[in-house]
């Protein structure tokens, strides 16, 4: 696993900020890796306002955009050509203790994911963004899954996300 000091302030005020897409064009990254997972190559890109992630034919972006519709879907599929796209997102509201924790075991599981990557802001060490991605466990399906963290210190608020890409 990486963990870097992403040097940018950050972005994201809360977790109502953030949007969802699959159609955008790659934004500026703050940090990036590239991985090979499930037959496929991978970007997983740290943004000023949260996450990409490039695997096969998806662009997922999860970020704090101008001028875009905010708020993640709970669940949302896709069918692409060869694959099943399948997206959800959680915000959990914690209290200072309960987040604290929560943030100390999401930094353990990333740091014991060999393909992952986790940026944490300037000004708190639990202002964080993480993506790790691992090849999906069902010896039926090809494909990769990534789960991603965005934290939100000032709130308590933590944002989990869970994408599965599949051929079919």
């Amino acid at each position: 696993m990486e963990t870097v000091s992403l040097q940018a302030p950050y972005l994201d005020t809360a977790a109502d900020q953030l949007c969802f897409s699959l159609e955008l064009a790659e934004r500026p990254a703050l940090a990036e890796r590239r991985v090979a997972v499930g037959g496929l190559d991978v970007r997983l890109r740290l943004l000023g306002a949260s996450h990409q992630v490039f695997a096969g034919p998806v662009r997922e972006t999860v970020a704090c955009l101008q001028d875009a519709v905010t708020g993640l879907p709970p669940a949302y599929t896709r069918e692409l050509p060869g694959w099943q796209y399948r997206f959800s997102a959680r915000t959990r509201c914690l209290a200072p203790a309960a987040f604290a924790d929560r943030v100390a075991r999401i930094l353990s599981r990333v740091a014991d994911c060999e393909h992952a990557l986790c940026g944490v802001f300037p000004g708190s060490p639990q202002a964080l963004t993480a993506v790790l991605v691992e090849p999906v466990a069902d010896a039926s399906a090809a494909g990769l899954a990534w789960r991603t963290w965005h934290t939100y210190p000032q709130h308590g608020q933590i944002v989990s996300t869970y994408t599965r890409l599949e051929a079919r």
